[in-house]
């Protein structure tokens, strides 16, 4: 699984099939002991998840048993919104 904040959304009107009716996020992970930048990417979102709340995506098959449908090209999906983190960045 990966933290990541929400940082925007994507609008797509032609897509595949498969993801008609899913709402499309661009995340940005998070990384609390690494001071490399990180690339974003864009999740699924069934969670109802907004720009700047911290969530849970997970992804590769897992992401796709999310939705309902068999074999969508899905390859990251958001599953939960964090409340909050605690982290011992001294270890």
């Amino acid at each position: 699984m990966i933290l990541g904040k929400v940082v925007g959304n994507v609008w797509a009107t032609r897509k595949e099939e498969a993801l008609r009716g899913l709402k499309l996020l661009v995340i940005k992970p998070i990384d609390y002991h690494s001071k490399q930048p990180l690339s974003t990417f864009v999740a699924t979102d069934r969670v109802g998840a907004g720009i700047g709340d911290t969530v849970l995506i997970v992804t590769g098959s897992s992401a796709r048993k999310t939705i309902e449908v068999d074999n969508a090209p899905i390859d990251a999906s958001i599953v939960g919104i964090v409340d909050e983190v605690e982290v011992d960045i001294d270890i």
